[in-house]
């Protein structure tokens, strides 16, 4: 665990897909009854165009383009949280 005390991906690079066109790559840091709180957050929208793969790709490779410093979702809205290392190809 990389911080005791914390949830397991605390202080990792994540991918939350959710349901609809949002994505976002961010360091997780906790998870509550509000949702998932990420911190240094790039956010993707795919009806303003371009992939959910290329976003995580390039966010991969360069590193995250941050659009906003903390950001909580709604836990609803999420459909999957992916340590960005393990999305590479």
């Amino acid at each position: 665990m990389f911080h005791p005390g914390h949830h397991e991906l605390h202080g990792v690079t994540v991918v939350v897909e959710t349901a609809g066109p949002l994505t976002y790559v961010g360091r997780f840091d906790t998870e509550d009854a509000a949702g998932v709180h990420l911190l240094d957050v790039g956010v993707h929208d795919a009806a303003a165009g371009g992939t959910r793969e290329d976003f995580v790709r390039r966010s991969a490779r360069f590193g995250v383009r941050s659009d906003r410093k903390h950001l909580v979702v709604p836990r609803a809205e999420v459909a999957r949280i992916t340590p960005l290392g393990a999305m590479e190809s």
